[in-house]
């Protein structure tokens, strides 16, 4: 099938132009003005926005919390609603199997038949032995060239300590994995956390003030030195507090190669929602928590000058009344993680473009492209161009509308951005060619969705030999 889309305002990371788009099958093959070829359809696109299918770096469809689980890749038709065409799924490391056959046994068995966008995966250490270093390095023959490690759960199977996160460093600094991590200090949490609990400070507010801006601050500055001594890059997750971004600016300017993403609700949100009463601050419970409205501002200011470089949903759909109440006498049992995949477009649309605070191109590097870039994408994903995949997003700048659950596909009982004002909305997305959203609706099928194996090096910084595809970090 052949597909032309006309006269819309194209916009990538680095240019708006109004054109032409010309689709054949599953890829851009042209674009141009007054594109004349014979296809089978013609959309006009006057007076929409042509951006690139957003990619999200960071989601949690297969999370599990003392035995409740997310809701999965069949609630995936909310990330393609609003704008998301491709997702990168943390997986965790199972029990006596490699990182791997952990990944690839999960896609067969839940996600090729649900997934209604494209998708890749990070690993997710759980069993740092010398078998699962070995496997590190052959990790890009298999398409899977991310790995993520977290500092911050005491106790739980997937947190790591120092050693595990320095072998993994050096393990993969050859073979170009991308190294994530969470960064908070897990033992100072602990210790605080037991020191609320005892004294009956149990509401979810005190979530955020056992896990104060200091701990991810420490814990950051701590891998970056770990990241130094390995000599290798390394990418810091959802950072939520200036400091945190000082301490990422400072030290790349330093000549480290470390860089971080934030996440929409950090740029939304702050840790006064967790007080809300009846247990509603349940539903702001994340890590690392919410901070405060300086920190969301310093935020904006970081995105914008590219002291962090993507903007992720860290999407992770429990329900409320049925699952975040498990920690109704004790905020340490209350699951982790909020929806957003579905907002994370319009979010930055309204409160980024609208306001002046980001230009409608550093939206699109933001969502799309260096997401892409990070995670070994770039070669089919986050940018319009001759030869990348049609992940195409209309955005109809022209229309108002009120965010609520009722019109959400998160498939959850809330959602944390609710009254919240939107304008403009995701009018139609193609994912590789093919309309999966008409006029704002899902229209697609389960299983429609396509692995997308990744190519190494995504992570790249100044002065590296491979001359790949990550541009330096802004200084400032």
């Amino acid at each position: 099938m052949s597909l032309l889309i006309k006269n819309g305002t194209i916009v990538t990371a680095v240019d708006e132009f109004i054109g032409d788009i010309l689709i054949e099958e599953e890829k851009i093959i042209a674009i141009g003005k007054n594109l004349d070829n014979k296809v089978d359809q013609v959309v006009d696109a006057t007076g929409k926005y042509v951006l690139p299918g957003g990619v999200d770096q960071h989601v949690h469809y297969s999370f599990d919390f003392k035995g409740e689980k997310v809701r999965g890749f069949e609630t995936s038709n909310a990330a393609i609603v609003g704008g998301t065409t491709t997702v990168i799924e943390f997986v965790d490391q199972k029990p006596g199997k490699g990182i791997a056959e952990t990944i690839f046994d999960y896609d067969k068995t839940e996600v090729s038949k649900l997934a209604m966008v494209d998708y890749s995966f990070h690993g997710v250490i759980c069993e740092p032995t010398d078998e699962l270093f070995e496997e590190i390095p052959t990790l890009p023959d298999k398409g899977l060239t991310t790995i993520k490690l977290f500092m911050a759960y005491k106790g739980l199977p997937n947190h790591s300590d120092d050693e595990a996160i320095f072998k993994a460093l050096k393990a993969s600094k050859d073979a170009g994995i991308t190294v994530m991590v969470h960064a908070e200090n897990a033992d100072v949490i602990d210790v605080l956390q037991k020191e609320y609990i005892s004294k009956g400070q149990t509401d979810p507010y005190f979530h955020a003030l056992s896990r104060p801006p200091l701990v991810e601050v420490e814990a950051t500055q701590r891998a970056i030195n770990l990241a130094a001594l390995a000599e290798a890059p390394i990418y810091i997750v959802h950072v939520t507090a200036k400091e945190v971004m000082e301490t990422i600016r400072t030290s790349h300017n330093n000549g480290i190669p470390v860089y971080g993403e934030t996440c929409t609700h950090y740029l939304m949100l702050d840790k006064e929602d967790l007080a809300r009463p009846n247990f509603e601050g349940a539903k702001y419970v994340c890590s690392p928590a919410l901070r405060s409205e300086s920190d969301r501002n310093a935020l904006w200011e970081a995105i914008n000058n590219g002291w962090l470089n993507a903007v992720s949903s860290d999407h992770c759909g429990f329900n409320w009344e049925t699952q975040k109440h498990m920690g109704v006498d004790n905020f340490t049992y209350i699951p982790n993680g909020s929806p957003g995949i579905q907002n994370r477009l319009g979010i930055l649309w309204t409160y980024g473009v609208n306001t002046g605070r980001i230009s409608r191109q550093r939206l699109v590097d933001l969502y799309a492209t260096t997401p892409a870039r990070i995670n070994g994408l770039a070669h089919r994903k986050g940018h319009i161009g001759v030869g990348m995949d049609a992940d195409i997003v209309l955005y109809e700048p022209n229309h108002t509308s009120i965010i609520t659950n009722e019109t959400s596909l998160h498939g959850v009982d809330f959602n944390i951005y609710e009254g919240f004002k939107q304008e403009g909305k995701v009018d139609k997305v193609y994912l590789r060619g093919k309309l999966m959203v008409n006029d704002g609706k899902f229209i697609g099928e389960q299983g429609e969705g396509s692995f997308i194996p990744g190519t190494p090096f995504g992570l790249c910084y100044e002065g590296d030999k491979t001359e790949k595809q990550l541009q330096p970090i802004n200084k400032g």
